[in-house]
């Protein structure tokens, strides 16, 4: 046999070997700048570097995509610290295996404008939200630091709506806004809003996004391959932030807006640049006081909620 015949067979039954793994990643919402690392990693080929196929649906319903992981329906989603406090207390299988956005970003949101000049204003409120459990217990926890409970006032569910339904007059506030997104989404609308800041308003930081992993079925290398590919997005991402932001807005016409591009400047710093570094001091403080404020039965340990996938 001549020998391009050969290298021709060896490169025939070398495919197997090439394949790359398939991943099925849930994210928290459409689409937007707070999954920057995601699809620039995407579009530059870091996952494909990582031997990853890495499939991203965004969810119908928000609430859905830490279920979904717990019930084996994909491999990793997007969610928040405190969801996934509250969500292990309820059984269900999930650890925190990477971070996405490690600041911050929800605020409890009103019209500057409007009748809440503080949230010991929304005694007899109605306050909408979005993702059940995680921002009702946020809620209740500003509200008790201004003497209030979640009995004074009535949660309103707005899915999708946050800005909008604040606008229209349908609630008073809204709890779940993030002050990358729907503070300039308000802006844009000629409309003035003011953030209560939760980190200022009783609860310890915490990290926004998240992605956790079923803590019985993940497969701990692969998922450290998808964080070193974010990784390296991030990296790009904060390097080169306009280049970054082009290959983030040509995946979709709906992003080639203003508000996109506002979010993608103000989100950029909160981007978590060592996404597998852990910080067991914060999740422990914060188990401690959704303990102390009475939204979870007992402490569980830190190494229940949060691994570092990369550790030996």
């Amino acid at each position: 046999m001549k020998l391009r015949n050969i290298l021709a067979a060896l490169a025939l039954t070398s495919g197997p070997a090439l394949a790359q793994d398939e991943m099925v990643l849930l994210l928290d919402w459409f689409v937007n700048p707070d999954h920057g690392p995601i699809i620039v990693a995407q579009e530059k080929g870091y996952f494909a570097e990582q031997d990853l196929s890495v499939e991203v649906i965004a969810p119908a319903d928000p609430s859905d995509p830490p279920k979904l992981v717990a019930a084996g329906k994909a491999d990793l989603a997007i969610s928040y610290q405190p969801q996934l406090h509250l969500q292990i207390h309820e059984g269900l299988p999930l650890q925190r295996v990477g971070t996405l956005v490690a600041t911050p970003l929800n605020c409890l949101l009103a019209l500057t404008d409007g009748p809440i000049a503080s949230p010991a204003d929304l005694a007899g409120k109605k306050v909408g939200f979005s993702v059940g459990g995680v921002e009702e217990a946020v809620l209740g926890a500003i509200l008790t630091h201004h003497g209030l409970s979640l009995d004074d006032v009535e949660l309103v569910n707005v899915n999708w709506s946050l800005s909008p339904s604040l606008m229209s007059g349908q609630v008073d506030a809204v709890i779940g806004a993030f002050r990358n997104f729907e503070l300039n989404q308000m802006d844009i609308e000629g409309v003035d809003g003011t953030c209560f800041y939760v980190e200022e308003e009783g609860l310890p930081p915490y990290d926004e996004l998240i992605y956790v992993a079923n803590r019985d079925t993940m497969d701990k290398d692969m998922i450290a391959r998808f964080l070193a590919a974010t990784e390296k997005a991030t990296q790009y991402i904060v390097n080169h932030p306009e280049e970054s932001w082009e290959v983030f807005a040509a995946t979709s016409a709906g992003l080639q807006d203003e508000l996109n591009a506002r979010a993608w400047k103000d989100t950029l710093p909160r981007f978590a640049l060592r996404p597998t570094a852990m910080d067991a001091g914060r999740y422990a403080t914060f188990e401690t006081f959704l303990h102390d404020a009475g939204l979870i039965p007992d402490i569980s340990p830190v190494s229940t909620i949060a691994i570092d996938v990369t550790a030996r």
